[in-house]
Formats: structure tokens, sequence, C-alpha cells
């Protein structure tokens, strides 16, 4: 045989060789593909799969307050300005700064000498013409009796009666002008128009001061009123509200974690809605005996606008969001799930929801550990709180057991 024939025989019998391989390592591969030990080995990871631990809750029924929440300022019912009305020397400051006064306490005193020194001449001056006066009506008197008529001419007689008339004038005049002096002279005793809380002085004792001239600001806090905002579309709800009964509110801090004061209610709603922002304003009258309150502070106003009888409520963590809406799942007799459209309505505190559509009071839902799950899982349920139970012993074995055969039965010797 020539050399060229034994290097083509060389080649095919390679060729046949490499085919045979690849066919036999194709069969072991569809093999374990179709029904080999590596499947047997996941059909048995998927039976050691067991129930899903979850969370569940009985849905609730309870009576739920609707309420509309709001940003609001605190401002003080009054507020006033305290300044004098006369002029004159501060002589003293009689008052604390930032505490509560009341009205008619003494703020300041302003030097009076001058003013009671215009009350003693106005007293003085009623004092002479009263004496005139009394002088003036004895010569008319004496003229004027039948014994001494008869000597006295007409004339006479009248100049008499017009002197009294211009003497009592001049009295009543002279009473006038004391009663101004003696209003400027109280006018020197500063005192509280009004209850509240005195602010920092603007003045001190000693300085010369005119009408006008700020001595101290008051603020009245109680009451006290907070004033807020609330979008056009509340504004049926509030005024049915308002028709019902009184309308409570409660003052909640920034950030709405604990409650300032409540109590309040509803005192007035504004004639008109802002064409700026489509938002009306409202104010709410409180107590604030505590102090709670402080004018310019800012607040979370939580008004409660009515009550919703026997409404349905889970946890909000409950209430999933997928391509068609809101869902819950519902655990069923058997311990499986089965998804369940709801429709979500008013929050119920921090952490629950009320549920105005698809779901009774009393079906179990799932709260925690729902994103494992899908519908017709098998579940274990546990109650708020519940961690499950450890494995037994034997359990353990037997799992061992089962991984350890599905490890001979994948590779083991044959």
């Amino acid at each position: 045989m020539s050399r060229f024939w034994k290097i083509v025989l060389l080649v095919i019998a390679v060729l046949v060789v490499g085919l045979v391989g690849m066919r036999m390592l194709g069969g072991g591969k569809a093999k374990d593909a179709k029904g080999g030990p590596q499947a047997e080995a996941g059909k048995d990871g998927e039976r050691d799969n067991g129930p899903v631990p979850v969370t569940v809750i009985d849905a609730a029924r309870q009576d739920v307050p609707v309420y509309a929440s709001a940003l609001g300022t605190v401002s003080a019912m009054n507020t006033v300005t305290v300044s004098p009305q006369v002029g004159g020397q501060l002589l003293s400051i009689n008052f604390k700064e930032g505490q509560e006064v009341k009205q008619g306490d003494l703020l300041a005193q302003i030097d009076p000498r001058t003013l009671q020194a215009s009350y003693d001449e106005a007293a003085a001056a009623k004092k002479q013409n009263q004496a005139q006066l009394a002088t003036a009506r004895s010569n008319f008197q004496r003229s004027n009796s039948p014994e001494y008529r008869q000597y006295v001419a007409k004339t006479d007689l009248d100049t008499q009666r017009n002197q009294v008339a211009q003497y009592e004038s001049a009295v009543a005049a002279n009473e006038a002008s004391m009663r101004a002096a003696q209003v400027q002279l109280q006018y020197t005793r500063v005192t509280a128009p009004i209850s509240g809380i005195a602010g920092i002085r603007a003045v001190d004792a000693g300085n010369v001061v005119s009408a006008g001239t700020a001595i101290v600001t008051l603020t009245q806090v109680h009451p006290i009123h907070v004033v807020f905002n609330l979008p056009e579309r509340q504004l049926p709800d509030v005024r049915q509200a308002q028709q019902a009964g009184p309308v409570t509110i409660a003052a909640l801090d920034r950030n709405d974690a604990h409650v300032l004061t409540d109590g309040g209610t509803l005192d007035v709603v504004d004639n008109q809605i802002s064409s700026d922002s489509g938002t009306f304003r409202a104010r709410a009258l409180f107590d604030n005996k505590d102090n709670s309150l402080w004018p310019g502070q800012f607040v979370n106003v939580r008004m409660q606008l009515r009550t919703i009888a026997g409404g349905v409520v889970i946890p909000t963590q409950a209430v999933m969001r997928g391509p068609d809406g809101e869902y819950v799942y519902i655990v069923k007799p058997d311990n499986t799930v089965a998804m369940q459209t709801v429709k979500s309505g008013v929050e119920v505190g921090d952490s629950h929801v009320q549920v105005t559509e698809g779901l009774k009071g009393g079906e179990r839902v799932v709260s925690e550990g729902q994103f494992r799950l899908k519908p017709g899982s098998k579940v274990t349920a546990l109650k708020p709180g519940e961690t499950p139970a450890a494995p037994t012993e034997a359990e353990l074995k037997a799992a061992a057991q089962k991984q350890g055969g599905g490890g001979r039965r994948g590779g083991g010797p044959r």
C-alpha cells in the first residue's frame, strides 16, 4: 500500500473516533436533562421546599375617624403694644419681661407732678369762681326780694341775673378742666389693657417718653388661635362637619410625632377661596391652659371631619401595588394564599389603613413575608412578632439523610 493511502486511512479513523466520542457525550447530557440523576435531585429540592412562614393578621372592623390635615401657624388672639398717652419721665417699670400680667396691672409709672399741678390749678380756679358765684347769687336774691325790688332798676336786676349765670358757667368749665386734668393724671399710671404675656421692654426707666412711645408688647395666649389653609376640594366636607356640630381639632408638632394639645374647635372658615393657591383659610381656637402653643409656632393641624362606622382596617404594609392596582394576599383555610384586589381608603394612625372594597372583616391577611408568595403558595401562619419554630433533631436528621441519599443517586459509585 502506498504512503498516500495510509495517510487517508489514518485521517478517516481519527474522524470516526471523534464522531463516536461526541455522540457518547451528547447522549449523557440528554439523559441528565430528561430523567437522569441531576433531574431527580432537582425534583427532590422542590419537594424539600416547605411552607413559607408569613405573618398573618385578621382584618378588623372598627370605627374609623376621617381627618383633614394641614400646616398651621399659631397666632395670638390679641396683641397690644402698650404706649403711654401722656409724656414725661418714666419713673419705674413694674413688670418682668416674659411674665404673665393681668388686665389692669400696673406696668409703668410716669412722673405725675406736672399733671398734678394742672389738676390743682383747675381745682383752685373752681373754688374762686364758686365764691364769686355765691356772691352773685346773694346780690341777685337780695335785689329780687319783694322789699328791695321796687328800689332796684330792672337793668341792674338783669345784670345781676346774668352774673349768676356767668359764674355758674365758669364753675362748670373749672369742673371740666379738673376732670381732664384728672384723666391725664391717671394716664401717668400705665396699666395692662389685656391679660397676656409681657415681651421684652422697649424702654428703660429714667427715659423721657412721649405719647405713643412703645413700652412693651402684650400677647394674649389664653385662649389662642391657629390659622391654617386647606385645599378647596375639602371645603364641602368642612362645612358639612361644621353644620353637624362642633368640629374638634388637635395640634401636633412639626414631625407629627405627638399631640401638643387637643380639644380645639373650628372657630371660623374664611369667606373666600384664594384664586392663586386654590386653598381656603380656616382658624381654630384652643384654650391653651398649659401654654403648649406659642404665637408664631408652626404646628400640624388634624381636624376630624366625620367617623366611618365599622370600617375594615389592616396594616398598611399588607397592601401591595401591582400593574392592576392594589391587592393583598388572603390566607385560605387550607393555608394557601390567594391574591385579592382591594381599594384602600383613609389612613388609620401611622401604621394602618382602611379598606373600602375587596375585603371583609375577619379575613386573614398576610402582613409580612408576602414578597416570597405567589397565588397558591403554601404558608405557615405566624402571629405578629412570632418567629418560626426551630427544627427538631429528628427533622435535622431526616433532612441530612435526604441530602445524603440525593448525593448517592446523583454521583455515587455504581
